[in-house]
């Protein structure tokens, strides 16, 4: 796909690990000097979280719906119409959502589960990187993932996941450790029904496996580090991927499938930029000329 605005989302669920890689492609895009515009798919919920709590106290029959994973919780018309807009002439609206560790949107007097307002994206960008939810998803109604130029899957094995969720919205969002498992529980069938699906038209998907005990993940424990894991990454088109370059600098690699490779958890920051910083050289390289 040749494209004078291209797109590079980063899918995946709450708390597996999406914004790790995301720092990644913000520290390649610097050193490359890649201008690109940012949007978080939390921007794109349709309901404050003080909007949820009234509709579920009010209107407790539509507790299914308001799942952040649930098609009716989220605005995926305008997150499509802004790929689309994008991808046609590099512009489109876009806002923040406002998280409790967002303390320059805190500090500017926004409030914790509230949005900015809509406003224009950055001129001039080169590419638009989404991280969020539902960067690749398909249904009925919509099919975001056709805009994407590139589709990255961050899918940690379904136990690390939520440790990591449970971690982070009880240390860094001030949950409870009952509320989370109950959101956790709650959306279960959400997650089959629009995460897990993603990963099938992923290009690239980045899977961190943990080789400690994570049997029971609503246990409170310590999350695994990078040295207690590998990271499993598979490639959609393997005749695209240089696996003996990456096997020769990725120390300790190896190929457990044809499209598939393993680097030890530590070296996933590595493995992101070897794989990923030609694909982006190769979408900036196809552009249009303006």
């Amino acid at each position: 796909m040749s494209r004078e605005y291209p797109i590079v989302a980063v899918t995946g669920s709450s708390g597996a690990g999406t914004t790790t890689v995301r720092r990644a492609f913000e520290r390649m895009f610097e050193r490359e000097a890649v201008h690109a515009a940012y949007v978080d798919g939390d921007a794109f919920h349709r309901y404050t979280r003080d909007d949820l709590a009234r509709i579920r106290r009010e209107e407790p029959e539509r507790k299914h719906q308001l799942s952040h994973f649930h098609v009716e919780a989220n605005l995926l018309d305008r997150l499509e119409a802004l790929f689309a807009e994008y991808n046609a002439r590099g512009t489109g609206d876009y806002r923040h959502y406002i998280h409790a560790e967002d303390k320059r949107m805190l500090e500017a007097g926004h409030r914790v589960g509230t949005f900015t307002e809509w406003q224009p994206l950055p001129a001039g960008t080169d590419l638009l990187f989404y991280e969020g939810l539902h960067g690749g998803l398909v249904t009925d109604e919509y099919d975001i993932a056709r805009h994407v130029d590139l589709l990255v899957g961050v899918a940690p094995t379904v136990n690390l996941e939520w440790i990591q969720k449970i971690d982070r919205d009880i240390n860094m969002r001030g949950y409870s450790h009952e509320a989370v498992v109950d959101t956790i529980l709650g959306r279960m069938q959400d997650y089959v029904r629009y995460i897990q699906p993603q990963f099938s038209r992923t290009h690239i998907n980045f899977q961190r496996v943990p080789t400690v005990d994570t049997s029971n993940p609503f246990e409170p424990q310590s999350i695994p580090t990078d040295a207690e894991s590998f990271v499993v990454i598979r490639f959609r088109d393997r005749m695209q991927v240089d696996f003996p370059y990456l096997l020769a600098m990725i120390q300790g690699s190896f190929i457990t499938r044809p499209h598939t490779l393993v680097v030890p958890g530590a070296k996933m920051p590595l493995a992101i930029e070897l794989i990923i910083a030609p694909k982006i050289e190769s979408l900036l390289a196809q552009r249009r000329f303006r």
